[in-house]
């Protein structure tokens, strides 16, 4: 018996993409509590491995490795196996649901502006139907999602789109133009994890709204990518898009060091950097991975020589990595 329960059965496997803000502009305060959002999201070559196999006993079973994701009780992955099960219900001619085993390789770094989590929601709620061979119907499915968080729709939606509201509203967008190649990024995160809530109480107190500029720029890239634009493009509009995040002052705020850290990648690499979310993941935009990697690289060298200030009691998580246009996303199965 392997690690996932039954040797006879092969494992559903899952890739569950990291997600990218190039725009990310606040609305407005809701009524309730939660701000609207207009955002433009793109997934990422970076990935967890999720593997969810049937396994004996009552209860499901979580194995992580790789990046820390805290207690296995708060993960999403769990979660998310229960609202797929209450979703496909129980009774005559509905799929039994039996316990799940789930191993999950973390490479996104939590609480990183990435969407790790939520990306590992969708993946899991896409592989447990499948273990179970049960279908959900799309509004069923959606419904589900947004049960789980607010990012976790666009995990489904299998591609660049423009998320609205506090996230459970995703346009699919046109995306990466196939001629040439796919952008290259370089992340850098900090190891320090930033709470989304805190972000947005400190914008709250200290702004309230976003700034119309911002919105603009959301707006006007939603529309073009949504016509679609080659990754030459997307690098040519890097200094506006870095700059096009509504959360960046909270954000520096809330981690004040994260102030010098952006502008000495700024500097080292010769680049804008932009903000992933409500952070602390820092980015760049480069014409291929290839070129990402040797800018990843060169970050790598630059922090232990103490020549790049970095937040956190650890060395930041370094990677490169590469905007996917569409074709591969935790909404289908990967071979």
């Amino acid at each position: 018996m392997n690690a996932l329960g039954n040797s006879g059965l092969h494992p559903i496997v899952r890739l569950a993409p990291a997600k990218l803000n190039l725009t990310l502009a606040v609305i407005g305060r809701r009524p309730d509590g939660f701000h609207d959002l207009h955002s433009v999201f793109v997934p990422l070559a970076l990935a967890d491995r999720l593997s969810l196999a049937p396994v004996g006993g009552t209860e499901d079973r979580l194995h992580v490795s790789g990046a820390d994701t805290g207690p296995l009780g708060d993960n999403l992955v769990l979660r998310a196996i229960a609202a797929a099960r209450w979703a496909v219900g129980l009774g005559p001619g509905r799929p039994a649901t039996g316990p799940l085993a789930a191993r999950l390789e973390k490479r996104i770094p939590a609480a990183a502006g990435l969407g790790g989590g939520s990306s590992d929601a969708a993946a899991t709620l896409d592989g447990a139907l499948a273990a179970w061979g049960a279908e959900l119907d799309p509004e069923a499915r959606y419904r589900t999602a947004v049960s789980l968080g607010s990012d976790v729709p666009f995990f489904l939606a299998g591609g660049p789109a423009l998320v609205e509201g506090r996230g459970e509203r995703v346009t699919p967008l046109g995306g990466v133009r196939p001629e040439g190649t796919a952008p290259g990024v370089p992340l850098v995160t900090p190891a320090v994890g930033i709470a989304t809530a805190d972000v947005f109480a400190v914008f709250a107190a200290t702004r309230g709204s976003g700034d119309g500029s911002v919105r603009t720029t959301s707006s006007h890239f939603a529309e073009e990518l949504g016509h679609g634009l080659s990754g030459t493009d997307i690098v040519a509009r890097a200094g506006v898009l870095a700059a096009a995040n509504d959360l960046l002052p909270a954000t520096a705020l809330v981690l004040p060091e994260l102030v010098p850290l952006r502008r000495a990648l700024a500097r080292h690499l010769g680049r804008p950097i932009g903000l992933s979310g409500s952070g602390p993941t820092l980015w760049a935009l480069y014409p291929s991975q290839a070129d990402a990697a040797d800018a990843a690289a060169s970050v790598e060298a630059a922090v232990p020589a103490g020549t790049r200030p970095a937040p956190g009691d650890r060395p930041p998580f370094v990677v490169a990595t590469a905007i996917l246009s569409g074709t591969a996303t935790s909404g289908g199965p990967q071979q």
